[in-house]
């Protein structure tokens, strides 16, 4: 069975630091699904510039294919440490293969960058936060502004802080539910903001099974020691599992927008879902051969 090459396992994330290139493979060996290369608010902006370098510098290095999304988190598009490294991407001939873009406001903001890339003749892929009142408002328009999107990720701290609520479940339900909705409507990943307490394990697990049931693939993390049990919350069951593929092969074999299963109707939206659940079950064999 082909599983559609956009799909893949995101079911959790970890921050490395740029300033610190050596943690980067201990990053890549924790069991995340992304490892992002922080540049942003991560690094004091005397490091900006020195942190940019040794970035560029690690991806010019052949990564190795195993199995971890590699993503650069480089500044805001509209303050002059992201121009700065918008341009050192520009300029290298080995960019990183994605990069995650800030406090995304507009879709302006991305088609830009996305014109600059097409330019240079880079494939790098975007994934966008969603951290700020005005970049909910227009997360439909943002969603759907480049097919280099695969993944809209929930800044729920920056969020919280902006509407001047409580960083918790029920006060931030509107927002994430908005960026399901538009990651659905295109085809998209949405990953949720890492859980702050790391001595409050039950309560990460719980968020991130309601994020789970929303609609969400993954979770972010502060610390390697949460990435085992956000894995086990957003890995399907064997009998999900088996059910995604039953959809799926009835679908290839009928060719059509709609098929009927066990007596039950099932649209060609489903795909989408059953595609990720099949994604993470070829890691997982991938994994144990």
């Amino acid at each position: 069975m082909t599983i559609d090459s956009k799909f893949t396992a995101r079911r959790s994330f970890i921050f490395s630091p740029g300033l610190k290139p050596d943690m980067f493979p201990k990053a890549l060996a924790c069991g995340a699904d992304i490892v992002c290369v922080e540049l942003e608010d991560g690094i004091a902006p005397k490091d900006k510039a020195e942190a940019q370098r040794l970035t560029i510098k690690m991806f010019e290095e052949p990564q190795a294919k195993d199995q971890v999304e590699r993503i650069v988190r480089i500044n805001s598009l509209r303050d002059p440490y992201g121009l700065a490294d918008v341009q050192a991407i520009l300029a290298t001939n080995s960019p990183p293969p994605a990069l995650m873009l800030p406090k995304v406001k507009t879709a302006d903001e991305v088609v830009w960058l996305d014109d600059l890339l097409t330019e240079r003749g880079h494939s790098v892929r975007l994934h966008v936060i969603i951290e700020t009142n005005e970049g909910l408002e227009s997360v439909h328009e943002i969603a759907k502004s480049s097919d280099r999107i695969d993944t809209l990720f929930f800044g729920g701290v920056d969020m919280a802080a902006e509407l001047g609520c409580k960083n918790s479940w029920e006060p931030l339900l509107y927002a994430r539910s908005r960026i399901v909705h538009a990651a659905a409507s295109n085809g998209l990943d949405a990953i949720d903001v890492p859980y702050l307490d790391l001595e409050d394990m039950d309560g990460m697990i719980k968020e991130a099974e309601l994020v789970r049931d929303l609609g969400f693939s993954g979770k972010g993390s502060i610390h390697p020691k949460q990435i085992p049990p956000l894995n086990e919350v957003f890995t399907p069951d064997e009998e999900t599992i088996r059910y995604a593929k039953t959809v799926v092969d009835a679908f290839k074999e009928a060719d059509t927008g709609l098929v009927v299963l066990d007596g039950k109707l099932i649209e060609k939206p489903v795909i989408r879902h059953m595609e990720r659940v099949l994604a993470i079950s070829t890691k997982l064999s991938k994994n144990n051969t």
